[in-house]
């Protein structure tokens, strides 16, 4: 009896490579493996690039492993990572210092100087977003100022998951959704702006230092046979261009338009899929590609689950007793509001805001403060819809809540409250490396990838329906973050 084909999706995270390997043909979960990353805390937030591949082959031989693979056995490789984070090597492709990463707020004033210069209004008309901290270029202008030595050894420029695919295949190569969130990628005419990067240098060549955009039905390469040895792999392992980690979690969720996904994860995101780019003036929302050559235009918050870890570390209890605390806050009482921007915000776009806890009296109780943790990630994201909803974008499919967060019954319950509507999850623990492997099958079966994302698409069910609400909690959630504009001193 033959064994089946088997492909590895890879979820490389802030926190962690996860690895799910999955029959290449049905989608059947064989094995999953994962190895952390070094914790970091913003608003300087770097990691080490080496350290990013340890893990993927720690993680990917854990998998191997539980799956009692057979190295000849895997046949496509995809990797989805953390967005925006900036990858500098040097002319022989040594990574030169540190990755500053997505969540790192220190770029802030050379983001804000480059917007100044380029404009508002031009930059959402070419990119489809207002650039945050977050975005790959106001990095690439700290790394400018800050460290001009580093920054004259700078060869190459990659996004983490470029980095990853760099590692396995040996091409320099990204694709539209992690390009689309760099603030030098048109993702509706599929070409970059150097003329944005000569902001930064005008005498750099900035062209040859970028990765080639592939299509999402492109291969990127096959695995170096020094990398098939370090993972213990033969053959011929043909690797997918990957993507960013929200695009590929909407491939591994099998969304389609209409459908809302809320990631409760270290940052929070909120998104939706659309067939044409989306540009919004207000700045709010990142109309971004997605991984099937269309778009999915989201919205994201820094503060997610770290903000409820924040909130039973001050209450003194576990996770589950905080979940409990919670849920226990009758649905009718006003209570306080938090406008959760603990470590800055994104979006909003105050990188140096602090929270506020509002609405506090002598008769307030520890279930109240419990709810208003959680209220305060999940009334972010909300916001985050209303503006999806401004710009035309669908959004009555399913409610689909995901990420870590998403097994918290406060979680749910109290965004199916804030809603009104019913809130599911799906059977993809780890969507993201579910939606990696999905891009990977695709690849080596040589089919588009939305039809193997229709046909992977996993089991949903209703986890949560809406208690009648009578406070009115997201208006006072609103005015309380209406004020959170201090920054730190």
């Amino acid at each position: 009896m033959s064994r089946p084909a088997l492909v590895a999706g890879i979820d490389s995270s802030t926190q962690s490579c996860k690895v799910e390997l999955r029959n290449a043909t049905t989608g059947e979960l064989l094995a999953t493996g994962s190895a952390p990353h070094t914790v970091v805390t913003p608003p300087l937030s770097e990691q080490n690039p080496a350290d990013w591949w340890d893990a993927l082959v720690a993680a990917f031989r854990s998998a191997m492993t539980l799956a009692d693979a057979s190295p000849e056995d895997v046949v496509g490789i995809a990797v989805a990572a953390q967005c925006h984070g900036l990858v500098a090597l040097d002319e022989n492709n040594n990574v030169i210092r540190p990755a500053k990463l997505w969540n790192d707020t220190t770029s802030a004033p050379e983001l804000a100087e480059l917007s100044e210069r380029i404009g508002d209004e031009a930059l959402i008309s070419k990119l489809g977003s207002l650039p945050t901290a977050a975005f790959t270029i106001g990095k690439i202008a700290w790394l400018a100022k800050h460290e001009p030595e580093n920054f004259a050894r700078v060869a190459s420029i990659l996004l983490p998951h470029d980095y990853l695919t760099f590692r396995l295949t040996g091409n320099k190569v990204t694709d539209r959704s992690e390009a689309s969130g760099t603030g030098y990628f048109n993702a509706a005419t599929n070409e970059y702006l150097p003329e944005h990067l000569a902001l930064i240098d005008a005498d750099r060549d900035w062209l040859p230092m970028l990765p080639t955009v592939l299509d999402p039905d492109a291969p990127a390469g096959t695995v170096l046979p020094v990398v098939l040895d370090e993972l213990g792999l033969s053959g011929t392992v043909v690797v997918a261009s990957g993507g960013g980690d929200q695009h590929a979690a909407a491939l591994g969720l099998g969304t389609v338009a209409g459908d809302v996904v809320y990631s409760f994860g270290t940052s929070g995101v909120v998104s939706a899929l659309h067939t044409t780019s989306v540009h919004d003036p207000l700045g709010f929302v990142n109309g971004v590609a997605d991984m099937t050559n269309g778009f999915m235009p989201l919205i994201c918050t820094l503060n997610a689950a770290k903000v409820t870890d924040t909130f039973a570390r001050i209450l003194g209890v576990d996770y589950n007793e905080l979940t409990r605390l919670a849920l226990a806050a009758p649905p009718t009482e006003v209570g306080p509001s938090l406008a959760a921007f603990l470590d800055g915000e994104r979006t909003p776009n105050r990188p140096g805001a602090n929270g506020i806890l509002a609405g506090i009296t002598t008769e307030t109780t520890r279930e109240e403060i419990a709810r208003a943790a959680y209220e305060g990630v999940i009334f972010g994201l909300v916001t985050g819809q209303h503006h999806l909803e401004r710009l035309g974008v669908q959004t009555s499919g399913r409610i689909i809540a995901v990420g870590g967060g998403a097994k918290s019954a406060a979680y749910t319950q109290l965004l199916s409250d804030a809603l009104q509507r019913p809130v599911l999850t799906a059977d993809a623990p780890e969507a993201t490396a579910r939606g990696a492997a999905v891009q990977a099958a695709a690849i080596w079966s040589k089919r588009p990838v939305t039809e193997v994302r229709t046909e992977w698409a996993p089991r949903t069910e209703v986890v949560a329906t809406p208690r009648p609400v009578q406070r009115d909690a997201f208006a006072a959630y609103e005015a309380v973050a209406a004020v959170t504009q201090l920054d730190r001193q």
